[in-house]
């Protein structure tokens, strides 16, 4: 594939950023500050616990910046019953185009593919009547390359409209989150079936081009990460 992503602008750049506040002790206004400098590059989305809706929402309207509320996160591991009415939960808001959410982990680990697919099927439904898409999140860290290209499969076969690899949050093992050699195999994988997410380790301007010109529909970034994608 040929290298374009270095030669787009910052702004078209930025369009393939989620921009990620989700660590647990951030107060509101460490949310509200990196907030701001999201929104101040004009990334595709701020990605959020659902808790901070209420008080993103006035600050996106306007802009071109969409909140992309994460459930049933970090583990995956609630109820379809539950993970439907956290969805509803969070659909209730205009500016929330996309949600993130968990892939059963244990359930991937133990290959209950049947129940994986029907869970996100009623889930990746229950986005699409509302007009949203829905990424599903596998924690490649966590699985084998067997298991992680199970996940994706599953992921497919339930319509959903990303796969995603990491939550950022596992812990206990060594982190490789979204290498190229991750990426080219997901993508090898799926094909165009699916859009991917790249997320987890996606510190440096170089990964995050590289990432892009392998094909990527989006990149998770954490608010350490965000000013090194656009120093040249």
């Amino acid at each position: 594939m040929a290298n374009h992503a270095s030669s787009l602008s910052p702004l078209e750049l930025a369009q393939y950023i989620d921009y990620a506040i989700l660590n647990p002790d951030f107060t509101e206004a460490e949310i509200l500050e990196y907030a701001k400098k999201g929104i101040a590059y004009q990334v595709k989305s701020l990605c959020i616990n659902p808790l901070y809706l209420k008080l993103l929402a006035p600050l996106v309207q306007g802009t071109m910046v969409e909140l992309c509320p994460v459930i049933d996160f970090p583990f995956g591991a609630s109820s379809t019953a539950s993970r439907i009415a956290q969805l509803q939960e969070v659909i209730r808001y205009e500016a929330v185009k996309e949600i993130d959410i968990v892939i059963h982990i244990g359930m991937l680990k133990d290959k209950k593919t049947r129940e994986i697919v029907e869970d996100l099927k009623a889930v990746t439904k229950a986005a699409h009547n509302a007009k949203r898409q829905l990424k599903v999140i596998l924690e490649t860290d966590a699985l084998s390359e067997e298991e992680m290209l199970l996940g994706a499969k599953c992921i497919v076969e339930a319509g959903a409209d990303f796969v995603k690899t990491s939550t950022g949050y596992l812990t206990g093992t060594e982190l490789s989150g979204a290498t190229p050699e991750k990426i080219a195999l997901l993508l090898k994988a799926v094909g165009d079936q699916i859009k991917i997410k790249a997320s987890g380790g996606v510190r440096s301007r170089e990964r995050f081009l590289t990432l892009l010109d392998l094909g990527v529909a989006r990149c998770g970034v954490g608010h350490k990460s965000l000013e090194r994608l656009f120093i040249v």
